[in-house]
C-alpha cells in the first residue's frame, strides 16, 4: 500500500532535486556528493548537553541551507525528513556511531514547537526527523515527554545572551509524562536521551531542553542535528 501511495504521489507530484532539479528525488547522488558529511562527533562544554552528532556544516553549502529551509518554511516539504535522516545515518556510519552499543537503551526526543508554530506549519520538523531516524536506528521516539509551554521570539535575530534569556522557562516535562514516570512505565533515569533538532547554532535551545530533562532525572543527554552553524 505504501509503495502504491508513493507511486501515485510521484506520478502527480514528482519530487525534484533541490540542487540540480533532476526529477525523482529531493537530493540526487551527484548533488549529495558535493556535501561534506562530517566524520566526527562534536564535543561540547555546555553544562547539560553531553555531546552533539551533526551531519553537515550549516554555512558551508548553499544546498545545505536550502534543504533545511524547505523542510521548515513555505512551501513546506515534509517528506524531506527521509532525505535528511539518511544524511545523518551516513554521518553515524562515517563516524563509527552506527554500532548497536551506541544506541542501546536510548530514546529520541524531538525538540518541541509551541502550539502556534505547530498549527501554522502543520508538523514539527524535529519530530518528523525523529520518526525517520527511529526507522533507521531502531530507537523509539518519545514526542510527548518534553513540551514547550510558552511562545518565544525567533532565535535567528537574537544574540547568544538574548537567545538564552528568550528560552528560559520555555520547556517543561509534560504532566502526563510525570504521571507515567510515577507508575514506572517510563523512567528518564534508565535511558540515554538524544534530543533531535534541525540546526544547532549557539546551542541555547538544546541546552535549555537538556537542563529540563536532567532536572527530571536524566543522566545523559546528547544532541542530534542535521547541521551545525560554526
Amino acid at each position: 500500500m505504501n509503495k502504491y501511495k508513493y507511486f501515485l504521489l510521484e506520478l502527480f507530484f514528482p519530487s525534484f532535486c533541490l540542487g540540480c532539479q533532476k526529477e525523482g528525488t529531493y537530493l540526487c547522488e551527484d548533488c549529495k556528493a558535493t556535501l561534506d558529511i562530517s566524520e566526527f562527533n562534536y564535543c561540547l562544554y555546555n553544562k547539560n548537553l553531553t555531546g552533539l552528532y551533526f551531519a553537515l556544516p550549516y554555512k558551508e553549502r548553499h544546498l545545505t541551507r536550502k534543504l533545511i529551509h524547505q523542510f521548515k518554511y513555505q512551501p513546506y516539504i515534509k517528506d524531506l525528513a527521509k532525505t535528511l535522516a539518511l544524511l545523518l545515518a551516513e554521518h553515524f556510519f562515517l563516524s563509527g556511531n552506527n554500532k548497536e552499543d551506541v544506541w542501546h537503551n536510548s530514546v529520541l526526543i524531538p525538540v518541541p514547537l509551541d502550539k502556534n508554530k505547530l498549527k501554522s506549519r502543520g508538523y514539527n520538523q524535529a519530530e518528523e526527523l525523529s520518526k525517520e531516524l527511529s526507522k533507521i536506528l531502531k530507537v523509539p521516539v518519545i514526542s510527548d515527554n518534553l513540551i514547550k509551554i510558552k511562545s518565544t521570539k525567533s532565535q535567528m535575530e537574537l544574540s547568544k545572551e538574548e537567545r538564552e534569556r528568550n528560552l528560559q522557562g520555555a520547556f517543561a516535562i509534560s504532566p502526563s509524562s510525570l504521571r507515567a514516570t510515577a507508575k514506572q512505565s517510563f523512567n528518564l533515569k534508565d535511558k540515554k536521551l538524544f534530543l533531535v533538532d534541525d540546526v544547532y547554532t549557539t546551542g541555547s535551545t538544546m541546552e535549555e531542553c537538556a537542563k529540563v530533562l536532567k532536572q527530571a532525572g536524566a543522566k545523559q543527554v546528547w544532541g542530534i542535528a542535521i547541521a551545525r552553524e560554526e
